[in-house]
């Protein structure tokens, strides 16, 4: 039976990074099952002083055969009472919220609260975060006050789901794995990637990919390509590909100690999605050393294009990342981290590894990810406001 769905979170014209693209292709997944369907994403999502990158807006076209709607204002509440009574009014079958930073608690939990009122639509939020991985003032409030507002909960790395079990023990909640990023292309060559990119095909090339932020760990990883053992291989390079979310200079600081130039590629501009496969088709290995983390897109998307993966064993990654079958799962520091680089490359790991991804990935659709997350909504009631 068609349902009339409604995501409300970041789509374009926002960046919004990996956010913004899962939301795209989740509506597409409901489309294709033939539910009607709807973004509803924000006009404004951070005020400039607060926005870490250079620009929130892309220069990309509006993806085709998605309805989207521009209505949230995150600091202005009139937008939020509007936008409550434009989906309140719809009655919608399922509303699909998509959490991940306290900031947005306030303009998310008074939408949700004015939506229950049609006391018809099940409320629904992804959480990709519960406990912010930076602190702030107002992080367990402004949580408080969305969940609550909630009918129930889908996370996509077991850690989120026990931080959300603390603030609503109550309520169903379902962890479903992060389904397989498919939408950034089809799989290129080697060769055909580094022309794309400018890139000499002779080097074997180490991808780290998406925003830059403290936790993510790439100062780890630096200091892992400073390690003698990788410093005597002059055929590998590290691609350092995303935007500065924080000040560049510790990380310049490092490259300079190092004398690691030579050894980085540095395309710390934006990426945009019609050159994401380049990246990952022109990399052997995708590293992710975060120092905490709860699941990470980029493992959807090295996925995809059939790349084995380095990950930390910090929160959602290594659930993941089978150790030793699609990739390495190592502790958080520079040592570990370049022994997995340097054992991927002297074992020759590359074709096992691919072999191997390409039947685990299998289990990663997105078609079984609504599945699941109808079997969960029906499950669901609405409740009286509180």
């Amino acid at each position: 039976m068609a349902r009339r769905v409604v995501i409300v979170g970041p789509a374009h014209p926002l960046r919004g990074g990996g956010m913004a693209t899962f939301n795209e292709r989740l509506a597409q997944a409901f489309q294709e099952n033939g539910d009607e369907v709807e973004i509803v994403t924000f006009s404004l999502q951070y005020p400039s002083f607060l926005f870490p990158g250079k620009s929130q807006y892309s220069d990309e076209p509006a993806p085709e055969g998605l309805k989207i709607k521009v209505l949230i204002n995150s600091v202005n509440p009139i937008s939020w009472f509007k936008t409550g009574n434009y989906i309140r009014k719809q009655k919608p079958d399922l509303v699909i919220f998509r959490y991940w930073l306290p900031f947005m608690g306030p303009a998310l939990g008074t939408i949700a609260r004015i939506i229950r009122r049609n006391n018809y639509s099940r409320i629904l939020a992804i959480t990709d975060n519960v406990v912010p991985h930076e602190k702030r003032p107002g992080d367990v409030p402004f949580t408080r006050y969305f969940l609550s507002a909630c009918h129930g909960f889908v996370t996509m790395s077991r850690s989120v789901q026990q931080d959300l079990q603390r603030f609503e023990p109550k309520k169903p909640n379902l962890y479903l794995a992060h389904p397989l990023y498919d939408n950034f292309g089809s799989i290129e060559s080697k060769s055909e990637a580094c022309t794309a990119l400018n890139l000499d095909p002779k080097y074997n090339y180490l991808l780290f990919f998406g925003f830059i932020r403290a936790y993510k760990g790439l100062d780890l990883l630096l200091q892992a390509m400073a390690d003698e053992r990788i410093k005597t291989r002059k055929d590998l390079k590290l691609i350092v590909a995303g935007e500065f979310y924080e000040d560049a200079a510790p990380y310049q600081q490092l490259i300079d100690k190092y004398n690691l130039h030579d050894q980085l590629i540095l395309r710390t501009d934006f990426i945009p999605n019609s050159e994401v496969r380049h990246y990952f088709c022109a990399a052997d290995l995708v590293v992710q050393p975060y120092k905490h983390a709860t699941q990470s897109g980029v493992t959807q998307v090295a996925y995809h294009f059939n790349k084995p993966m380095v990950v930390t064993n910090v929160g959602g990654l290594a659930e993941l990342v089978p150790n030793g079958e699609v990739g390495y799962v190592v502790v958080p520091d520079p040592e570990s981290i370049a022994s997995a680089i340097l054992e991927f490359y002297s074992a020759g790991q590359a074709t096992p590894f691919e072999e191997n991804i390409q039947k685990y990935k299998q289990r990663f659709s997105w078609n079984s990810f609504i599945e699941e997350i109808y079997t969960l909504a029906d499950k669901l009631r609405p409740m009286a406001e509180i």
